[in-house]
């Protein structure tokens, strides 16, 4: 790859070194390089850009790593997409269906429909179940499990949010932090979902003037024509293209050293050996207990970032000689009998990522710990693994399988067990005090679950805070409010969320950061 960027004594001399090559990274090297910076991007993987929003191709057929609609409150982030990706999105109806006991029941519910699943006396038990923890709720909210029932009751907490919740996490609900999902799930009322079932089921959700169909972006989504990776390579390709980038493939970070001078020394291990960064500013979306680890000196975070988890995942392709087997995006598993947790549709995200129109492509999603028994398992035996769960579900008779690919993704998702925040906030105010040049961002960078597009908004406020020269906007505060079904209007927020610097933390924690700096950081007042 052609060589961007100054060298010095067999250094690369840039504005800002950035580790990771995902929709964090290369959000901010795109603007950074917009702006005339120059820089230097390390990426992990050898082939594929934009990390778990990659698209991965085999034989011609296209796989989303986990699915990714493109859908955005922040209006910045809609036209940050449109000026990577002007012509290349397309709209797709948004199907998902919950399965249950041998059912299906639609995503967002459909009132009738899960009376008549559920049966009127295991609904009735739900709505005294949910009545009963709404009169008499748990006083001392700890974890996922009491956060769940006090919001929807014990019974519909055990049928729809227990089984596929452990799946995902590998373990027990009352064992992970309510903060999962107060973040994910907040915004959700049964009430609500009861009324809107309703309407839905009687044809009631009509626009006063003219009578038709709300049409939401709980119902249509945009997608880029060749997947999500589509968006990243893209973007990669203009940073290149301004002659002020460089992208390092195949390089992972081996050590981050500060130069005593507040810039940043990264040595990066390569196929051809190490190759040496300078920069005056360092974004890492690395995940965060990789880089307390490789950070000289350590910080004195390093052991609670240690204790840092993170859940696995893959992705079993199979190619089925079929029409397509259901018109849903995706389909989520609540069923114990099966270890798959979700099967996506990939023509159902674009018919351009199956290139056969004799031919459906499913995606079986398993999540896992890097090297137990299922990731460790051999491609082939996940492939056999996949055809007899889809049997078992009745989706698919394993004769007309013509194929199969298996896709590895480690680090997938930051586990919020309960010790996560106490550890994430150490690191955090220790590296914003001691190292104001040093920029975390992103899923695994913050250990935060964060989507595409809040992954992108905190990018795009670091590069403001760099090139202001100063911490204007607090990067923590994005996807503080946000709400898991991706409710309201795609660019409503008109500015990225902002705050001062330090007003998310404890009182100890905003001293500790103040103690440090000799001038208050202060918002940058939108126009």
């Amino acid at each position: 790859m052609e060589q961007r960027a100054a060298r010095s004594h067999g250094a690369i001399d840039v504005d800002v070194a950035i580790i990771g090559a995902g929709p964090a990274g290369l959000t901010a090297g795109y603007l950074l390089t917009k702006q005339g910076k120059t820089v230097a991007i390390i990426e992990k993987d050898a082939t594929y850009v934009g990390g778990i929003s990659r698209t991965v191709e085999h034989e011609g057929y296209r796989f989303d790593i986990g699915g990714h609609r493109f859908f955005s409150k922040s209006q910045q982030v809609v036209d940050l997409w449109n000026e990577i990706l002007p012509d290349d999105f397309i709209q797709r109806p948004r199907m998902s269906r919950i399965y249950y006991e041998g059912k299906f029941y639609s995503y967002p519910l459909r009132a009738f429909e899960a009376l008549w699943n559920l049966g009127i006396w295991r609904s009735t038990l739900c709505m005294l179940s949910y009545l009963r923890y709404k009169l008499f709720p748990i006083a001392q909210v700890k974890s996922f499990e009491d956060w769940t029932t006090n919001q929807f009751g014990h019974k519909l907490y055990s049928i729809f949010f227990k089984t596929y919740t452990e799946k995902v996490w590998g373990m027990p609900c009352d064992e992970m932090s309510a903060d999962w999902a107060a973040q994910r799930i907040k915004g959700l009322s049964l009430w609500n979902a009861v009324v809107d079932g309703l309407k839905r089921s009687l044809g009631l959700n009509k626009r006063p003037n003219d009578g038709q169909a709300v049409k939401t972006l709980l119902e249509t989504f945009r997608y880029p024509r060749l997947g999500p990776g589509m968006m990243w390579e893209a973007a990669r390709d203009k940073i290149m293209a301004t002659g002020k980038g460089q992208l390092l493939m195949g390089h992972s970070l081996k050590q981050l050293a500060s130069d005593g001078q507040g810039g940043w020394s990264m040595t990066a291990d390569g196929p051809e050996g190490d190759v040496q960064v300078r920069a005056k500013h360092a974004i890492s979306s690395a995940p965060m207990r990789e880089l307390a680890a490789r950070l000289h000196p350590l910080p004195e975070s390093t052991l609670q970032a240690k204790q840092l988890k993170y859940r696995d995942f893959l992705t079993v392709a199979l190619m089925i000689r079929s029409e397509d087997l259901f018109p849903d995006n995706w389909i989520y598993i609540h069923d114990s009998k099966v270890k798959v947790g979700r099967v996506q549709n990939f023509r159902s995200w674009s018919p351009e990522m199956v290139p056969d129109a004799d031919v459906a492509c499913v995606g079986l999603e398993y999540f896992c710990f890097e090297g137990d028994g299922l990731w460790s398992s051999a491609d082939a035996d996940l492939i056999e693994l996949a055809k007899r769960e889809m049997q078992i579900l009745g989706l698919v008779d394993p004769d007309k399988v013509i194929g199969g690919a298996v896709v590895r993704q480690e680090k997938a998702y930051p586990v919020y067990d309960g010790d996560y925040a106490a550890n994430v906030d150490a690191m955090r105010v220790e590296l914003e005090a001691k190292h104001p040049t040093l920029h975390l961002v992103g899923r695994n960078g913050m250990h935060r679950y964060n989507n595409q597009d809040h992954a992108m908004m905190t990018a795009m406020l670091t590069v403001e805070n760099i090139l202001a020269g100063e911490r204007l906007y607090d990067t923590w505060c994005v996807n503080e409010d946000a709400e898991y079904h991706e409710a309201g209007d795609e660019g409503a927020e008109k500015a990225i969320p902002a705050r001062e610097i330090g007003t998310g933390l404890s009182e100890d924690q905003a001293a500790a950061l103040a103690s440090v700096r000799s001038v208050p950081a202060r918002i940058k007042k939108s126009a």
